[in-house]
């Protein structure tokens, strides 16, 4: 096999299949968070109650948690050209039906079929850069794909913000379609099969229990944020199925000759350190992303494209950074990079636990790109340190765990930080005299904001101390030499 990719891999045209790749992940992303600043319009236009007009974010988030585990088994039965084409047609259709939805119901339906593209798409992003680039370049290549990840989610709202104002929302999605359509092109024409087609054999029930098991955590957990809270039935009943059926999942593929999900891949302790380095990082990155705007919005009284505005240079500079941070990584490794950026992380957050309605924007601005360098810090240097770590037949197993555990992060963390948040502008409300006053409930909604980022701050504490184990790691296996 080895002896294959040395040959096959000379002919590799690693630009263009990394534009394509990175064009069509660009716009999976954007279209992830742009909606967020849309929702308050989405609304009142649509007329629905703020925990309907979640299940836009949420459908996104349940559909990428169901389909990105199985991504693993994709890999190994369709070529890399098949299941790229799949994923951006699967884009280019919701991204469509999105921007021709005329009722709220249809443009559920078109988030859904978006979703479904980008849950192929970034496990094949991962794993087919992995193939194609040697581990001692590996780092300045992630750092690419973290500018992506992380620069798209950043200009989301403020891109989002302008077109609202402007035109109307259903511009959010013509605007991602020209681009979408040109990575389709880029890829019929350059996209290179770099997997082996396998065809491992498909367990029915190992789907079903990891679309249970997966599913029912990111639904109980987006759910906890609407109407009865924690204590609702179908938020404790979600998590409780959840939870057995993930149980049920890990035993059965640790028992089985072919997994669904290779969970071995958890024997190699740098890529467990770097699974939980990613998890805190996006439960960290996922929940400030909510409540900072909310705050900007709601606490100082901005209007979306200003909240989009002023987010911006953040989001910019943690994209600038992620390649930066890449290069740093195949120079000196991951421990330089991920201790100081958890103790960064934790100490802004500790600032943001102090801010109030009269809070400048100069000091957000700060504190939110300081936030962004730290994260920058952390999440690319641990993920790649990780991978680095398997062995070249676990990379389909090591990319489906590392992306699906992102979602789930992000569907756990700004779940608890909304709850925080709302649990503390409750209770900050019966302590006042006057509730109808709105200074009170200014007051009140600022005390949440606050908890939430305490509760933030916590979770870059364990972190921390989980970086301490993080070591480099030398990959043993040698990559194909076509780059050099």
């Amino acid at each position: 096999m080895q002896g294959q990719q040395q040959t096959g891999q000379k002919k590799f045209k690693v630009l263009p299949i990394l534009v394509s790749l990175l064009l069509a992940g660009f716009i999976g992303m954007f279209s992830e968070t742009a909606l967020n600043v849309a929702l308050s319009d989405l609304m009142i236009i649509l007329d629905i109650t703020p925990a309907t007009a979640q299940w836009l974010t949420t459908a996104y988030l349940l559909t990428l948690g169901i389909l990105v585990p199985i991504s693993g088994l994709l890999l190994q039965w369709f070529t890399t050209r098949q299941l790229f084409v799949t994923a951006v047609s699967f884009s280019i259709v919701g991204t469509f039906l999105a921007a021709m939805a005329p009722t709220f119901e249809f443009l559920l339906l078109a988030r859904v079929v978006q979703a479904m593209g980008t849950a192929l798409l970034l496990p094949l992003m991962f794993n087919t850069i992995l193939v194609i680039i040697p581990p001692e370049k590996r780092g300045g290549a992630m750092g690419l794909i973290g500018l992506v990840i992380m620069v798209a989610p950043a200009i989301g709202p403020t891109i989002a913000g302008l077109l609202i104002e402007s035109l109307s929302w259903h511009w959010i999605f013509w605007l991602s379609l020209p681009f979408l359509v040109a990575a389709l092109i880029c890829g019929i024409l350059f996209m290179q099969n770099v997997s082996e087609v396998t065809k491992p054999k498909i367990d029915a029930l190992s789907i079903l229990l990891s679309s249970l098991g997966f599913g029912g955590i990111v639904f109980g957990f987006s759910s906890a944020g609407e109407e009865g809270g924690w204590e609702s039935t179908k938020v404790i009943v979600a998590i409780a199925v959840g939870v057995i059926a993930l149980i049920l999942f890990v035993i059965r593929q640790m028992t089985m000759k072919q997994p669904m999900i290779n969970l071995r891949a958890f024997k190699f302790p740098m890529f467990t350190v770097g699974v939980l380095m990613v998890f805190i990082c996006m439960m960290v990155i996922l929940s400030s992303m909510l409540i900072l705007p909310m705050y900007l919005q709601q606490g100082q009284g901005y209007s979306a494209f200003k909240a989009g505005l002023l987010l911006l240079p953040g989001g910019i500079i943690n994209g600038l950074m992620s390649p930066i941070m890449g290069r740093l990584f195949d120079k000196y490794g991951p421990k330089w990079l991920v201790i100081p950026g958890l103790i960064i992380v934790a100490v802004t957050l500790w600032f943001f636990s102090s801010i109030t309605a009269a809070s400048t924007v100069a000091f957000i601005i700060v504190l939110h790109s300081t936030l962004m360098i730290g994260v920058s810090m952390i999440m690319m240097p641990a993920q790649t340190n990780g991978i680095n770590q398997l062995p070249m037949q676990y990379y389909p197993d090591g990319t489906a765990i590392m992306n699906t555990l992102q979602q789930v992060a992000g569907a756990i963390g700004t779940a608890l930080a909304v709850s925080i948040m709302t649990s503390g502008t409750k209770s900050y409300m019966e302590t006042v005299t006057n509730p109808a006053d709105p200074a009170n409930a200014v007051q009140a909604f600022t005390h949440g904001v606050q908890n939430a980022f305490i509760f933030g701050m916590i979770v870059a504490i364990i972190g921390l101390v989980v970086s301490f184990f993080i070591k480099r790691v030398v990959v043993q296996h040698k990559a194909p030499t076509a780059m050099h």
